[in-house]
């Protein structure tokens, strides 16, 4: 026998007569009366579930799966306490069918065929239709999910599987596509507040026994986090300690003794990691640096691999900071060090450094768009050959196939840049690279056309003109890193020579 923390799950191929023996209602084992709350609060029907109103609307597929109304094959996806399981024990209730139940925690193949076997034996002989209730279905392999294929297609059982990852990626699509998916939210905090309220007067629960302080309400919902069952668990851990002090109330420093940490729900194989990096990302390239440590505390305390939060800073430094501020990608390497030097949990101070400077660092992404655009082209087929001069020379026989020929050496002029062609003929002209005005890429902004002129042997713009009044117009101007505006040189004494240094031409 298994047990998931909130119901036994009963054997495999137990028939319901088997069961009844020991009190089990379904494939599951009777609610006892020393059962955690959590349990003896399960909602007796539909009526009393709360927090799914998309799901509860007359004739949507869950009433119809609990009232058995459609023999349909449907996947319950949702965070932990949203109520998979308690729908499961709807279900279970249901008179006229056979119910059986299994964790893919411990089932294998075997038991799965065994289950089918049975079933496909009662279909034949006019018994009952059985359902089959597969807990954590996400953890069932490939072959095991095979497995079930051929009879959920034919109806010889109908599947109800619950799971708390993406059945996306955890589901194979031949089997997901014979059930109806049905995603539950977590609750919202009005929910859970009132299931708590319930627990404290209902029979079923503490029975009016004790009386929850707002303040201590407010502290079991915040922790809760969506998770009623989480919620429930700290009231009945607070209740122990408010009955064991002989007090019949519990407050706030009661509840907070009883459970002083949240649950932070985040799988690091599932949709919940790819959510919380994308959050952390965008947060660090919108320069919300507050959020951006949220999300990195939260990776944190979840168990995230540092290597992991340390290469997404590697890629970011480059991806949206790039030249903007060059340094990020200096202190997002150093950070990626630390974590292999120093390890958790000191590491931690030193990525949170990192995503500081990322997230107040200025934002470019010339880098990725320089660099994608490029990658287009050479894909598109365009780039011809590499130009005469800049091939290999090295090599005997290479100057006789005119290798190195006309290649000019930049380092031979004052200014360290000539006029010579670097790209293939079709790709003359071309600029992949487009700085922004941000950080210390405004400098490279104005920097970069006067290279490109010198390299591509442009003419220099005429630096004066005339005035609209027939005088003559003031030199043009060019902003400064710090934003002032400044007097506009010419090419060569921006790049470090005379207009007319050697090898210009």
């Amino acid at each position: 026998m298994e047990s998931d923390a909130l119901f036994t799950l009963g054997e495999p191929a137990a028939a319901p007569s088997a069961l009844a023996g020991s009190g089990a209602v379904g494939g599951f084992t009777a609610v006892a009366p020393d059962a955690p709350l959590p349990v003896r609060m399960r909602p007796a029907d539909l009526d009393e579930l709360v927090g799914q109103e998309h799901l509860l609307t007359p004739g949507a597929p869950l009433r119809q799966l609990v009232a058995g109304s459609a023999p349909m094959s449907v996947i319950l996806w949702g965070p932990p306490g949203s109520g998979k399981t308690t729908i499961a024990h709807l279900v279970a209730g249901a008179t006229d069918r056979r119910f059986v139940a299994m964790s893919a925690l411990s089932a294998g193949v075997k038991d799965v065929r065994a289950v089918i076997d049975t079933a496909r034996r009662q279909r034949r002989s006019g018994g009952p239709p059985t359902v089959l209730f597969i807990d954590e279905v996400h953890r069932f392999s490939k072959t095991q999910q095979d497995s079930l294929l051929a009879a959920v297609e034919d109806r010889t059982v109908t599947l109800l599987a619950a799971t708390t990852e993406n059945p996306y990626f955890s589901v194979i699509s031949p089997l997901l596509s014979r059930c109806v998916l049905l995603t539950l939210h977590p609750l919202d905090d009005a929910a859970v507040r009132g299931l708590l309220r319930r627990a404290m007067t209902d029979e079923r629960g503490l029975a009016g026994a004790l009386t929850l302080a707002p303040e201590a309400e407010d502290h079991l919902v915040r922790l809760a986090g969506g998770d009623v069952r989480k919620a429930l668990t700290a009231l009945e851990a607070a209740a122990g300690s408010a009955t064991a002090l002989g007090t019949g109330r519990i407050d706030l420093a009661t509840a907070e003794r009883a459970v002083d940490t949240a649950a932070v729900r985040y799988d690091r194989a599932g949709d919940a990691h790819y959510d919380v990096t994308s959050a952390f990302i965008k947060s660090m390239r919108g320069s919300d640096v507050d959020a951006a440590l949220h999300w990195l505390a939260r990776m944190l305390v979840a168990g995230e691999d540092a290597r992991f939060i340390a290469r997404r800073l590697v890629i970011f430094a480059s991806e949206d900071v790039g030249m903007a501020d060059p340094a990020a990608l200096g202190v997002a390497t150093a950070a990626a060090h630390a974590v292999e030097y120093v390890g958790l949990p000191e590491v931690q101070l030193n990525l949170a450094q990192a995503v500081i400077h990322l997230a107040t660092a200025p934002k470019s992404n010339s880098a990725t768009t320089a660099i994608g655009a490029a990658i287009a082209d050479v894909r598109a087929g365009r780039g011809g050959p590499v130009p005469r001069g800049l091939r290999d020379a090295h090599y005997a026989g290479a100057r006789g196939l005119g290798h190195g020929t006309g290649y000019r050496y930049p380092h031979d002029d004052q200014r360290g840049v000539v006029v010579q062609q670097y790209v293939p003929d079709d790709l003359i002209g071309t600029d992949y690279y487009r700085p922004s005005q941000h950080g210390a890429e405004r400098s490279v902004a104005t920097r970069l056309p006067l290279l490109r002129r010198i390299v591509r042997g442009l003419p220099a713009p005429a630096r004066t003109e005339a005035s609209p009044a027939g005088g003559q117009a003031e030199a043009p101007t060019s902003s400064g890193v710090d934003g002032s505006r400044q007097p506009a040189t010419d090419a060569a004494d921006e790049v470090g020579g005379s207009a007319d240094g050697k090898g210009q031409q």
